[in-house]
């Protein structure tokens, strides 16, 4: 346990920020699983914009690196356009 006042203070913001961050995680992790399981490319170009939109967001906040958003983007948009024919 810390002794001084600001690392007190430092470990309670880390704790809030450790759970907001693994939500968010989570919520990318099941836009991603939706996407992929989608059944037709109507379905999915939907799902696709919300998660597009959720890893852009993460990529912005630093939540995860922004060239491993650009492949799991990138990878996904194929999906779906595979979907499509």
């Amino acid at each position: 346990m810390p002794k001084i006042k600001s690392a007190k203070k430092r470990m309670n913001l880390s704790a809030k920020a450790r759970i907001r961050n693994r939500s968010e995680r989570a919520r990318i992790r099941t836009a991603i699983k939706g996407v992929r399981s989608a059944a037709s490319s109507e379905v999915g170009q939907q799902l696709l914009r919300d998660a597009v939109a959720l890893l852009d967001r993460a990529a912005t906040r630093r939540l995860v690196h922004p060239n491993r958003v650009a492949r799991i983007k990138s990878g996904l948009t194929r999906h779906v356009q595979a979907l499509a024919s």
